[in-house]
């Protein structure tokens, strides 16, 4: 069963691990190869729920490209920011075709591996996403032994 809120042009993507290429800290599990709508010359990954190891740090800002309001994240393993969380989107880009992530990370900040279907037998793809709630072991492991 496919996740009616993503966008039908996104649920073909592979679903990625990102992890910081600092110090390998598994950042998210629920990631996504993306282009930056206000520079599309500008690749990137992105997931769509607040990732485990990473904390927003300074003020927010606003981008040179669109009038999105966005605030730095760093890597919790090694304190290197790695992306940005768009606090307030603007109105441009909600009304582009979007993927409906708001947290960004950087290519040369993570490391992305594309994940395995639960049989093993092909990449696992965003269509195969029934939720946003949905999470996989490894994420409530992760998450239970994090608190």
């Amino acid at each position: 069963m496919s996740s009616p809120s993503i966008h039908p042009q996104f649920r073909s993507k592979a679903v990625c691990e990102l992890n910081c290429q600092h110090c390998s800290t598994l950042i998210c599990s629920r990631g996504m190869k993306a282009i930056l709508l206000g520079d599309t010359k500008v690749e990137l990954y992105s997931t769509d729920i607040p990732p485990y190891r990473v904390e927003l740090v300074d003020k927010d800002y606003v981008t040179r490209n669109c009038r999105c309001r966005i605030r730095d994240v760093a890597c919790l393993g090694c304190g290197n920011v790695i992306g940005y969380h768009v606090t307030q989107p603007c109105e441009r880009c909600l009304d582009s075709c979007n993927n409906g992530h708001f947290w960004m990370f950087l290519s040369d900040g993570v490391l992305a591996t594309e994940r395995w279907n639960p049989q093993g037998n092909r990449h696992l793809l965003w269509v195969h996403l029934t939720s946003k709630e949905f999470i996989d072991k490894k994420e409530r492991n992760w998450m239970q032994a994090s608190r």
